[in-house]
């Protein structure tokens, strides 16, 4: 017999939130060490911005093809079911990535093919994962869930999943990839634990309901605001991650096992974004902090391509994980308090698409622009537009 959140206790002390994290949380330690190790890998065997910038491109395409209809989906199944498919499907085709990487056979194509469809079935995940969280987390612990949730993100992604990445990269880069696996079966199994959450569904046009969950999110003026800086924000960071192994590696002089050891660092920051953001949205006001930390962003953006030493870079990688966390966990909380129950799977994924379907023109631009120019400028160029949105969207955003 399936069990339903209406009989599980809501909250983030709840049994089924502590569930979802947990799941969560073991995906996100293989993620991280994918996250890292796949354009390190592309970096060390290419030594080619322009690979560099493709595999990126591969990685974020998905959010622009096939979140929308991923939502619509996803507002149609049962949301438990849709993340232990996914899990499973990306434990799978990560396992075939591990073989090619250790036969010698992942060409830049391969690696282009498996991130496209690997992120293809992260949309899916992506969508469920905030039905699940929402239900059962209930309205009144949104905040804390969302901070939670950026923590446990934060700690698999961005530093366990880093931390292993730079040991097994030293001693074999297919063992990444093997761990990434292993961490979705885990997780599938784990997955399946959570209680069954059954809100609303809604039957229907799917076309139709595509435009619906898409025009709600436009017409409504405190998501409108986030998805304009949100689009901004995602262009300018996909074009520096897409390029940060290879700066690491060419402009800081950091060997290839080091390079992660950045990423550590934006993970300490987020930590701290992720803990203080709700104290600081309570005291001056959600709308305001958000604009603060966009702004800090770009800074941080402008300062790790401007001055290429290796203490401003550490300095520089702390400030984009406060900043990033503390934006997440904030936008997010208004996303979900600003869109019904039954759209939220729909609004998610137009928010995504709106939100990150830019993204591949960020990873697509930041080669070509690197090799034009120089590394560092990349940075510059991407602290500078996210500054400008943060002054010309300062009054709707802290409107809210």
């Amino acid at each position: 017999m399936e069990r339903d959140v209406r009989h599980t206790a809501k909250g983030v002390r709840g049994r089924g939130f502590r569930a979802l994290t947990g799941a969560w949380a073991v995906s996100l330690v293989g993620d991280g060490v994918r996250i890292v190790a796949l354009p390190l890998f592309t970096a060390a065997s290419t030594r080619s911005p322009l690979a560099v910038s493709a595999v990126a491109v591969a990685v974020t395409l998905p959010w622009l093809l096939v979140a929308l209809p991923a939502g619509a989906l996803v507002d149609r199944w049962r949301p438990r079911t849709v993340v232990v498919v996914a899990h499973w499907l990306r434990a799978g085709v990560t396992g075939l990535l591990a073989l090619a990487v250790h036969n010698g056979h992942a060409t830049v194509v391969v690696l282009c093919a498996t991130a496209f469809v690997l992120t293809s079935a992260e949309t899916f995940a992506d969508s469920a994962s905030q039905v699940l969280l929402v239900e059962l987390a209930g309205p009144d612990e949104l905040e804390a869930a969302n901070g939670r949730f950026v923590t446990v993100e934060t700690i698999g992604m961005d530093l366990a999943g880093p931390l292993a990445a730079a040991v097994l990269f030293w001693w074999a880069p297919a063992a990444c990839f093997a761990l990434d696996a292993a961490s979705f079966a885990v997780a599938a199994v784990l997955a399946s634990r959570v209680p069954d959450v059954a809100p609303e569904r809604e039957r229907g046009d799917l076309r139709g309901q595509l435009v619906e969950g898409a025009r709600f999110l436009v017409r409504t003026p405190g998501l409108r605001s986030l998805v304009v800086a949100v689009a901004i924000t995602a262009v300018c960071a996909a074009a520096i991650n897409a390029l940060l192994a290879l700066y690491s590696i060419q402009v800081l002089g950091l060997s290839e096992p080091v390079v992660p050891g950045l990423v550590v660092c934006m993970a300490a920051g987020a930590l701290l974004g992720a803990r203080l953001s709700p104290r600081l949205a309570s005291r001056w006001g959600a709308g305001r902090v958000m604009v603060g930390f966009l702004a800090l962003l770009g800074a941080a953006f402008a300062l790790f391509g401007l001055v290429p030493w290796l203490v401003v870079a550490v300095l520089a990688c702390l400030l984009f994980g406060v900043a990033s966390a503390g934006w997440n966990v904030l936008s997010a909380t208004r996303r979900q308090r600003l869109t019904p129950g039954p759209m939220m799977g729909r609004v998610t994924s137009a928010y995504r698409v709106l939100a990150w379907g830019l993204s591949p023109l960020g990873a697509g631009l930041a080669g070509p622009l690197a090799a034009v120019t120089s590394l560092g400028t990349v940075y510059v160029v991407a602290g500078s537009m996210v500054g400008l949105t943060a002054i010309l969207l300062a009054r709707p955003l802290a409107r809210g």
